[in-house]
């Protein structure tokens, strides 16, 4: 589902128009975003988790050269699936 079609159902369901819907995304992914940066962790009921995870230096090795690389440390953003969603998708 591209973000265009995603607006266009979001509005249909809501009753409201696509410029409407399409503020309210972006709105609630800024103020995630803001959450995000800030270290806080987003829990959705009967969605899942999302957090921010520090990931340590490593040392990494080229496939072709062999040669051993330092990779710094980063932050990765991280999902969790709550239980509900997680029974949905199981075969």
């Amino acid at each position: 589902m591209t973000n265009k079609e995603f607006i266009a159902t979001l509005a249909q369901r809501t009753g409201c128009t696509s410029r409407e819907a399409n503020n309210r995304v972006r709105t609630l992914i800024k103020a995630m975003t803001e959450q995000l940066t800030e270290g806080n962790q987003i829990n959705v009921p009967s969605f899942g988790t999302f957090e921010v995870k520090k990931k340590n230096e490593r040392i990494s090795v080229h496939p072709t050269t062999g040669q051993r690389m330092l990779v710094p440390p980063k932050l990765v953003l991280g999902f969790k699936p709550s239980t509900t969603l997680k029974e949905l998708f199981q075969l």
